[in-house]
């Protein structure tokens, strides 16, 4: 029997629509059962290409004897924390709280007044290996109610309490982006690249920072750090060297061991990377690893209708990587005896295998990786094609405002540093359908499945849809795209805006939840708030309006205040505050006509952070000076190509050269 999640869209949820477990999604009608029966709230938060979800799932919410427990103790609730991160902060916060560190699948169990007093992640079904088994743990919870009940409000309470209690800001410190790439090069691994040493995230956002700040300050280490991580995720085992595109993390060292789900912001931020890093040398090894990240999602994540999806799982056939497996015997199959022994060398593909008793592709044992044997390009595409009509790979077909921000981002930097049109017609069709799909009533929705478009877009939706239309900008010129995304930003001071300093994650007009979050540093992706900065640097310089500088300054010193003692925490942000730091330079191009000259070309193509550039032609003049009202009395000179380089709020005589 289907429970109440078959109404819903998201795929995850969906999963979990035949569980014997009586499902509620998130709403009033499970909160209200749960005051009215007087029972706990079991809360469950994953997403539907988390390995463990499944694996919990399969071991406990498929099995009779924990539904029963659940359904008559407990009103059980799902949460996709993909379409409400909200939710999911809310409760993060709280696990890590208590646990000191968190993860999905997330567990909560509630009083009816949505106040935790006990959380965790995965739990197996039985007691083992000293960890608690579920059944224990909900039929020692639901006695502990009947009869102990006051001291699980208590520490409900508690818990609460100390979740919306005020965080006191610490003094703000000098030289915080030089403090936060010190501390990213201190955890650098110089043998296998990346930060850590066990489990690695590519955390892209991080190698953008030292990127930038390499550039800003001329210090060559933090450049040279991050292209020996790129060089060694591009050898390892995270990389997917037949279809294209990450893993979301290795859970080892040296990158050969994978995580296998993939993200459409993991492989949008890192298609991002690798095109920044082509920029600043044009090293062809860097475009061929953005071009091949940005193929895959196009490929296998675009939706037929436009926008993309969310990611694709790590299971397959209810084995986790069994997608990105291979044997020598099945190389040989499809290449051939020969080809298929050197292909298997090359790519460390071995009887006994590095993963289960099978091989995960890599090239970090093969000393001339990057002089890979003519002719490999249509070998990877064949064993490509062999792999996806082996078994099928789910992919969560939620489209989600933020991630798609990301993915235009992407290809509009691709479209801008390769010259590439096609990158350039995808990155304009994604703004299209972001402005056709994602908006109901004038307001910004943050996920769009099935059809139906719902939920609040967050302070990370707008922030992100906004610098991707900055970006597409920089690609094609259309001042459009500024006054878009400046509407996009004025939502920021109106709605999310903390009188305190920042911004909410969620809308004043939003859903009230336990508390309203707002998040100060990075995770997987760049935090709201570190993103907002970006965005208001980015938008002061583009139209040099005083609104968006005194937006920044603010923004700025709320970082600082919040920095603390690890300021590589929101280091995304502080790239704005390395720029500020500096002196602004912005060039208004302004011509006779619609064609771009040579000049014009190899600026664009350059690596230059803090360099904002505009360009007028008679056709965009009008709509420019309303987007940046400072061009409008800049003219081209003697029928010529004129250049205004400003500086600090100065601009320099015109030039035509």
């Amino acid at each position: 029997m289907s429970n109440r999640l078959q109404f819903e869209k998201s795929p995850y949820l969906r999963q979990h629509a035949d569980n014997p477990v009586d499902w509620y999604p998130w709403g009033e009608e499970a909160f209200e059962k749960a005051k009215r029966e007087d029972k706990p709230v079991f809360l469950s938060i994953g997403y539907a290409t988390c390995h463990w979800c499944h694996v919990m799932a399969h071991e406990s919410f498929e099995d009779a004897g924990v539904a029963e427990i659940l359904n008559a103790r407990y009103v059980p609730v799902k949460v996709d924390r993909e379409e409400r991160p909200d939710i999911d902060s809310v409760y993060m916060q709280a696990c890590i709280a208590a646990n000191g560190s968190g993860g999905w699948p997330l567990t909560a169990i509630l009083t009816p007044a949505q106040e935790p007093f006990f959380i965790g992640t995965y739990f197996p079904k039985e007691n083992r290996g000293g960890r608690m088994g579920l059944r224990f743990l909900l039929t020692a919870i639901a006695e502990k109610w009947e009869t102990e009940r006051d001291e699980l409000l208590r520490t409900a309470s508690e818990m609460t309490a100390y979740l919306r209690q005020e965080r006191e800001a610490a003094e703000p410190q000098d030289e915080l982006p030089k403090k936060a790439a010190e501390q990213l090069l201190r955890s650098y691994d110089k043998e296998y690249g990346g930060f850590g040493w066990s489990t690695k995230f590519p955390s892209p956002h991080n190698l953008l920072f030292l990127m930038e700040y390499a550039a800003i300050t001329g210090d060559r280490k933090p450049r040279e750090a991050v292209e020996h991580t790129l060089r060694q995720m591009l050898r390892g085992g995270i990389r997917d060297h037949f279809g294209g595109g990450f893993c979301r993390y290795s859970t080892d060292r040296e990158w050969l061991k994978p995580h296998f789900e993939k993200t459409l912001y993991d492989n949008a931020l890192l298609a991002l990377t690798y095109t920044e890093a082509w920029q600043d040398g044009h090293m062809a090894l860097w475009r061929e690893a953005a071009e091949q990240t940005l193929d895959y999602c196009l490929r296998e994540l675009k939706a037929p209708d436009g926008g993309f999806y969310s990611g694709q799982d790590a299971d397959s056939e209810g084995q986790e990587g069994a997608y990105y497996l291979f044997t020598p015997d099945e190389v040989n199959e499809v290449l051939g005896p020969e080809a298929g022994r050197h292909f298997c060398e090359c790519y460390d593909i071995t009887p006994e295998g590095n993963f289960q008793g099978k091989s995960i592709p890599n090239l970090l044992l093969n000393n001339r990786w990057n002089f890979l044997p003519e002719g490999y390009d249509e070998y990877r595409e064949k064993l490509r094609e062999y792999r996806a009509g082996r078994m099928a790979l789910f992919t969560d077909t939620k489209i989600l405002t933020g991630w798609n921000g990301l993915m235009l981002m992407a290809l509009a930097r691709a479209a801008r540093a390769f010259g590439d049109r096609r990158y350039l017609i995808e990155a304009q069709e994604l703004a299209a359908f972001m402005q056709d799909h994602m908006r109901e009533d004038g307001r910004w929705r943050a996920r769009l499945c099935g059809g139906e478009l719902r939920f609040d877009a967050s302070l990370s939706d707008h922030v992100f849809l906004a610098l991707g239309l900055l970006e597409l900008y920089e690609a094609d010129f259309e001042p459009r795209h500024i006054l878009d995304a400046i509407a996009l930003s004025e939502e920021l001071p109106r709605r999310f805006a903390d009188p305190g300093g920042g911004c909410f994650d969620t809308p004043a007009d939003g859903e009230k939840l336990l508390l309203r979050p707002k998040e100060t540093q990075d995770g997987a992706l760049p935090c709201g708030n570190s993103a907002a900065a970006v965005l208001f640097d980015r938008l002061f310089r583009l139209t040099a309006e005083e609104r968006w500088r005194a937006l920044l300054d603010g923004q700025l010193a709320f970082l600082k205040a919040g920095a603390g003692r690890y300021p590589a925490a929101c280091a995304y942000g502080l790239t704005a505050l390395a720029l500020s730091e500096g002196p602004s330079r912005e060039t208004v191009a302004v011509l006779p006509d619609e064609s771009f000259p040579t000049e014009l070309k190899a600026i664009l193509g350059k690596f230059s952070p803090g360099l904002c550039v505009l360009v007028k032609t008679p056709q965009r003049a009008a709509s420019l000076a309303v987007a940046a009202p400072f061009t409008a009395a800049m003219d081209a000179k003697n029928g010529r190509p004129t250049y205004y380089v400003c500086t600090d709020g100065a601009c320099a005589l015109p030039v035509s050269t």
